[in-house]
């Protein structure tokens, strides 16, 4: 049987979906978006991948999380669409409305008497200041590897082990990356605790996280939405606190057994009556 019941949600932080990549888990994401009901939608950066997009490559997956968020939209939900690094030709638009669709570098909301930030981060990353065509190459390489993880994780399935992440491994297992992500957060939170933010949410490194980060001139809730390549992870604000959603692998596939038999079993009724039907028309003539 299908489930319609939808999360009613305050709001919702999704970045770092890559669409148009072979690494974007879209089929996933159409599947967090039809369970729930926001008020609101930020787009926090690298929603469309236009470092990488190419027409040979949109599969109907990924128009489907387009579809669903233009659903969405119609529905009445207030969507921010905050461009990333990837997705950064869409700067230019800065400013502009379309109905509920508002398009902005940085998102500023203040909900039960508390401020929360929210920007992509990408502007305080310096491979991305200082030498842009290491990082789209790093990015291109990224999304190799990651199709590589997938083929990789197949294999293991059928062996019945546990998939891996070589990407995670990768960047785990190098110093200066897990520094550079320290020295991100930390700059991004002492600039929310100068400016009065109570929370400070960002993209980019897709890195899903909630923590509370203390400096000499105050402490600020620091949030990562994560991404939809490897962890399938959004924000989302209700009943007063931030929390952090985990797509569950086990849950979707069974609900996506249980659809595929459901759908099996209509075309089995519809079969069904087309032979009792035809049956039926052999026997009038006769």
């Amino acid at each position: 049987m299908k489930n319609n019941t939808r999360r009613t949600v305050d709001t919702v932080v999704i970045s770092d979906v890559h669409l148009g990549t072979y690494g974007c888990h879209a089929d996933e994401l159409v599947h967090y978006l039809r369970s729930i009901r926001p008020k609101r939608l930020v787009l926090n950066g690298d929603i469309i991948d236009i470092w990488q997009f190419s027409k040979s490559y949109f599969p109907p997956a990924h128009m489907k999380v387009v579809k669903e968020l233009m659903k969405h939209l119609s529905k009445g939900v207030e969507v921010y669409y905050v461009p990333g690094n990837h997705d950064e030709m869409l700067r230019k638009f800065v400013g502009h409305r379309m109905g509920k669709l508002i398009i902005e570098n940085k998102v500023v909301l203040e909900m039960d008497g508390r401020k929360t930030w929210i920007f992509h981060g990408d502007v305080f990353d310096v491979s991305m200041r200082h030498s842009k065509w290491i990082a789209k190459l790093g990015g291109f390489g990224y999304d190799l590897l990651i199709l590589f993880n997938r083929a990789v994780n197949i294999g293991l399935e059928k062996l019945g082990r546990d998939k891996v992440s070589l990407s995670k491994k990768v960047k785990d297992s190098v110093k200066a990356a897990i520094a550079h992500v320290n020295d991100f957060e930390n700059t991004v939170s002492e600039i929310g605790i100068e400016n009065g933010y109570d929370y400070v949410i960002c993209g980019h490194i897709h890195r899903p996280e909630i923590t509370t980060i203390t400096t000499s001139k105050g402490s600020i809730e620091y949030m990562n939405s994560g991404d939809w390549v490897e962890n399938l992870t959004a924000l989302e604000y209700s009943e007063g606190k931030w929390t952090l959603y985990v797509h569950d692998d086990r849950k979707f596939q069974q609900e996506e057994a249980s659809r595929e038999s459901d759908v099996m079993l209509e075309l089995t009724a519809t079969q069904l009556y087309a032979e009792l039907l035809t049956e039926f028309n052999i026997t009038a003539r006769a």
